[in-house]
């Protein structure tokens, strides 16, 4: 256990354990009363006339009934009206590292005003719908404010998404207008075919009339005269001064696209008053965000991640928020070292993938770095493993900063499970305790609640928070079916859990990734960490597959690290770890030693690959056009025959 150091304790927003279980109680016994009072951090227009309105039973969930606001004034115009223009909103740092640009307020406030300007002369108004499809350049952040402004509702489809994925969320939502970007760049890939994905798509999503276009390579791409449009040229001929709609607490904010273990993609909607609220204030509490600090996650905005705690968490509390468009291992190994020192950031918010990626290049690239601005380390997307935890912490945090490991999903909108880093005593790979007005529980297969501690079962929540998303965009009936049904009167995320014997919790992966080897319930997560604590190992991704005698054997993928070849040795320490670490009854039954996992872009393991790898199906692999390297899939199928 990691009790929190007295300098980071000193200013904290929540100083002590005592602090943080005082407010607890309060948000959950008094919520209303809360959560209204954390409210009126925002600029309202209209207060409302109720805190909270939900039920369960029936998929029904409302905050701040009947009042209004805008987010995008809240992000912008209001620090500018307390004086604040000055101050630095974004700061974007491009691929090259010898490419940046920063914005103030004021200059956000502009570019802001004058794109979504741009949208209303293309016939854009309150809750049309506005698809943005770009890598991580600034005019992203813009479009998304400037939608926001209007009361277009946007929906951010990832840059490595193909053609097909982005016309199906296009046509799932019929939006009315696509921005996009001439090329991509990202590490070396420097023609990355944006505009022609995008035009691929268009051929078959009736409901766009406009296509606006970024130029931001100058790489000849077609422009069709009736459809496209350069973004420099809509904005030319606008106003810079564009009025805030005002808009309900429960108008649409936006849709984001979240896949399913099943079925199409589910486009989540957020409303506008309790996300912001929620995002902004968990922003400042988990980050311990104060005035003048530079802080950076390192998501991209085509995830929740982005969307609340690059965007509108940060520009709600007139953070500095850094924007990359790179990757961790452009030019080298240490860039994201290096862009840390250039800005001096102060807060750091990244995946555990990225983290192991780079530990297992060794600490030759952070030793030459500084580091000395970091007060604090975050990570998001998955539970990490102790081992890159105490990387993390010793290496890059040189045992200084506290590391708050964030449990959240794009449906909750904000995070939900945290410690908090300066009254928080932290254990490696655990959540730690829930987020204020977070009430979590753990659930039997037949929905009966787990009481005590040292007990294990599926997460689930028995109350709302303002940032819950509020329906499947156009199918009330899935959102119920989803998220509902399984356990009436509760929320349930889909992930299992434990709560250890200090009620700290572990989130042990999806429901579907528990194994259930000789009738013993094994979370792929918890192998996965004990394998990650045998020497030489850099990553491992643990899958089940049909086993004669067992019903479930397990297959371990292990990568390991730069420099270890593997070996009977390798292979024996791998079965001790996890012997030592669960017991017999979890060791691998399969070890497949492979140089690299099959990853999304936005570097999720596709674990659906690895499961028909490890039953031998290997021509039923379904779409791997979002894999950053879609080779891996080949060489790890050749090395298992």
């Amino acid at each position: 256990m990691y009790k929190p150091k007295p300098h980071t304790s000193k200013d904290a927003h929540i100083s002590s354990l005592e602090q943080y279980e005082e407010l607890y109680k309060e948000s959950i016994e008094s919520p209303e009363q809360f959560w209204g009072k954390v409210a009126e951090r925002l600029n309202w227009v209209k207060p409302w006339n109720e805190v909270s309105n939900y039920d369960f039973n029936n998929g029904k969930v409302r905050w701040f009934k009947d009042g209004k606001l805008n987010a995008s004034y809240n992000c912008i115009d209001r620090h500018i009206n307390e004086g604040f223009g000055d101050d630095l909103a974004i700061i974007w740092e491009g691929n090259d590292p010898n490419q940046s640009k920063k914005y103030t307020y004021n200059q956000l406030l502009k570019e802001v005003s004058l794109f979504g300007n741009a949208l209303k002369d293309l016939g854009v108004t309150k809750g049309d719908r506005v698809c943005l499809y770009m890598q991580m350049i600034p005019e992203l952040a813009i479009a998304v404010l400037a939608c926001a402004r209007i009361g277009a509702v946007h929906s951010v489809v990832f840059g490595a998404f193909s053609s097909d994925s982005l016309r199906d969320r296009i046509n799932d939502s019929n939006c009315k207008v696509l921005v996009t970007q001439d090329t991509g760049v990202r590490g070396l890939k420097q023609n990355i075919p944006m505009k022609d994905n995008a035009d691929n798509a268009v051929k078959e999503t009736p409901s766009i009339e406009h296509v606006i276009v970024v130029k931001r390579t100058g790489e000849p791409v077609p422009m069709d005269s009736e459809l496209d449009i350069w973004w420099h040229e809509a904005v030319s001929n606008v106003s810079a001064n564009c009025d805030p709609e005002i808009m309900d607490a429960e108008d649409p904010l936006f849709i984001l696209y979240t896949s399913g273990s099943t079925g199409k993609p589910k486009g989540v909607l957020h409303t506008t008053g309790g996300y912001l609220v929620y995002t902004s204030y968990s922003h400042e509490i988990v980050f311990d965000y104060k005035a003048g600090d530079i802080y950076w996650c390192t998501a991209d905005l085509g995830w929740i991640t982005g969307h609340s705690y690059i965007v509108y968490g940060p520009l709600s509390n007139r953070a500095t928020t850094l924007m990359f468009e790179g990757v961790p291992n452009y030019p080298d190994f240490g860039r994201f070292w290096d862009v840390i020192d250039k800005h001096k950031v102060n807060q750091f918010y990244t995946a555990p993938t990225a983290l192991r990626a780079l530990m297992k290049e060794g600490d030759k690239w952070v030793e030459n770095r500084n580091l000395s601005s970091l007060k604090l380390l975050g990570t998001v997307g998955e539970p990490i493993k102790e081992p890159e935890w105490k990387w993390y912490f010793e290496v890059i945090g040189k045992t200084e900063c506290p590391i708050v490991d964030t449990w959240w999903q794009t449906e909750t909108g904000g995070i939900l499970i945290t410690p908090l880093p300066g009254a928080t005593p932290t254990k490696p790979g655990s959540a730690t305790f829930p987020f204020f007005g977070i009430q979590p529980i753990l659930l039997t297969d037949d929905g009966k609640e787990i009481e005590g501690n040292s007990v294990s079962g599926l997460l689930a929540f028995k109350s709302s928070w303002p940032g819950q998303m509020r329906t499947i965009y156009g199918d009330h009936k899935r959102f119920m079916e989803v998220y509902f049904s399984k356990f009436q009167g509760y929320y349930f995320t889909g992930d299992g859990a434990k709560r250890d014997k200090d009620g700290y919790y572990w989130i042990t992966g999806r429901a579907d990734d528990v194994l259930i080897v000789s009738g013993h319930n094994i979370g792929t997560a918890e192998v996965e960490g004990a394998i990650g604590k045998a020497e030489g190992v850099a990553e491992a991704a643990v899958v089940g597959y049909s086993h004669d005698i067992k019903g479930q054997g397990i297959y371990a993928f292990v990568t390991l690290m730069t420099g270890v070849n593997h070996s009977d040795t390798i292979h024996n320490q791998i079965l001790d770890s996890v012997t030592k670490e669960i017991g017999p009854h979890a060791k691998p039954d399969k070890i497949h030693f492979t140089p690299a996992l099959p990853k999304t872009r936005s570097g999720k393991i596709m674990r659906r690959i690895l499961r028909k790898i490890a039953e031998g199906d290997y021509k039923n692999m379904g779409d791997i056009s979002t894999l950053a390297d879609p080779s891996v899939v080949a060489s790890i199928i050749s090395e298992n025959q």
